[in-house]
């Protein structure tokens, strides 16, 4: 079992940045491919980038370039580093692992294990 935590949501204005950070306990990460969802009201929860144990990252298309997700695997963390935020990033932005990766890691049921969530809010 792994146990993740998410925490460094927030309101900031668009164009500021937020750190997420998803903390891991039971399980090290370095076993696992860990990814960043978000879901915004009345939405369908969405992919928004990817971290395999050997560093290889993927990101969806609407956060390419604004978007860093990075893994400590000493410190068993993961975390997704945000910039230039727009008013359609607002979500819950939730972490998860799993124990492969393939061209799935796009889909949530896809994975094994999730957080709680965490509410980013950007104003315009």
């Amino acid at each position: 079992q792994v146990q993740l935590v998410e925490s460094g949501g927030g309101l900031v204005q668009a164009g500021g940045s937020l750190r997420l950070s998803c903390a891991a306990s039971g399980r090290r990460i370095s076993n696992y491919a860990m990814g960043w969802f978000r879901q915004a009201p009345g939405k369908e929860r969405e992919f928004v980038a990817a971290s395999a144990w050997n560093d290889v990252t993927y990101y969806a298309n609407s956060v390419k370039g604004r978007f860093t997700i990075s893994r400590d695997n000493a410190a068993n963390t993961v975390s997704l580093q945000m910039n230039n935020l727009k008013p359609e990033d607002t979500a819950v932005y939730s972490c998860a692992a799993r124990s492969t990766w393939d061209s799935t890691i796009l889909y949530p049921r896809k994975y094994d294990y999730w957080g709680q969530g965490t509410q980013v809010t950007v104003s315009s």
